[in-house]
């Protein structure tokens, strides 16, 4: 019999996966993302700094009619350009996101993910925060600039044992909404398996689409801070394999249904049901102009990365 881990072991093998993480995040953001970071969430400051003569190229929006009534030349008020901003990391670390068929569990790639973004901040001096969510929000850090605090939040994304089983996302982006006063940028990094948008299975049976009870939720953050839903999951949630009479169980609610998925009519009916709910949530998503990012456990998770900020970038 192999002793048990003791929670010192379990800390320790934390602390190597972190410092691997920063190794791998850092030179990450240092070639190929620092750059499209830098040039995608720098905009244009609020303050007013001063006004000075309009020049080809200027944004009409930006002329002040009186001073340029004065002045029988047309001038442009000037801001002072923003450099620092917030970001908000939402990281789901419901029962859910403790599932993986292979090396990564979902909640592992999310730290990883959430990795990327904190460093990203940091190396830019922007203040980066994290709150951790179930169904309640669980874990509030505030947002603050530094690698200390980037190698913090990885640690208690991976530290962290949740005091609750499942996914509501309503208490997170409420969160959002009545804490961070001015507007900041908000990854929600989620599988989005919340009740009612679950893989509703039984057999060869499965249900409709129903509403989002947290997209009016979502959408009142949207307004407020730019939104980007970044989707964790496990290659097994979206196709059935075929290995005989299997018991599934949802690990939020305990649930268990035994299934055939020897037969190809159940197989079919449950990747039906995963398109479905992709496509719900990508409806969801572009009503309330929140940006999308895939990522599974089972691959390499840059090339999506680099094509979100590539094309905001462009845009």
């Amino acid at each position: 019999m192999q002793p048990s881990t003791t929670n010192e072991d379990r800390i320790t093998r934390i602390l190597k996966r972190v410092r691997r993480i920063e190794l791998i995040t850092r030179g990450l953001v240092k070639e190929t993302l620092g750059g499209a970071y830098h040039s995608r969430f720098k905009g244009q400051g609020i303050e007013f700094d001063d006004f000075r003569e309009y020049q080809p190229g200027d944004d009409v929006r930006f002329i002040d009619w009186n001073v340029t009534a004065r002045m029988d030349d047309p001038y442009v008020r000037k801001y002072v350009e923003e450099r620092e901003m917030t970001v908000l990391l939402l990281v789901d670390v419901s029962s859910s996101g403790d599932y993986g068929s292979g090396e990564d569990s979902k909640r592992e790639r999310a730290a990883e993910i959430a990795a990327v973004f904190a460093f990203s901040a940091s190396q830019n001096q922007d203040k980066v925060g994290l709150a951790m969510f179930t169904d309640e929000v669980e874990f509030y850090l505030p947002a603050r600039k530094g690698s200390a605090q980037a190698l913090r939040i990885v640690r208690e994304i991976l530290n962290y044992e949740p005091r609750r089983r499942r996914t509501a996302l309503e208490p997170a982006l409420d969160l959002v909404v009545n804490r961070i006063s001015h507007r900041a940028l908000v990854f929600i990094i989620s599988d989005f398996i919340t009740p009612n948008a679950n893989l509703q299975f039984n057999g060869g049976t499965h249900q409709s689409a129903v509403a989002y009870p947290w997209e009016r939720a979502l959408r009142a953050a949207a307004t407020k801070h730019d939104i980007v839903a970044v989707q964790v999951l496990d290659p097994r949630e979206l196709a059935l394999p075929s290995v005989g009479r299997v018991c599934l169980e949802d690990p939020e609610t305990r649930q268990q249904v035994i299934v055939n998925t020897s037969d190809p009519d159940v197989r079919q009916a449950y990747a039906e049901r995963v398109i479905q709910m992709q496509d719900d949530l990508n409806m969801t998503f572009r009503r309330n102009k929140v940006e999308r990012i895939s990522i599974r456990t089972d691959g390499d998770y840059l090339p999506a990365l680099k094509t979100y900020f590539r094309s905001r970038k462009r845009r």
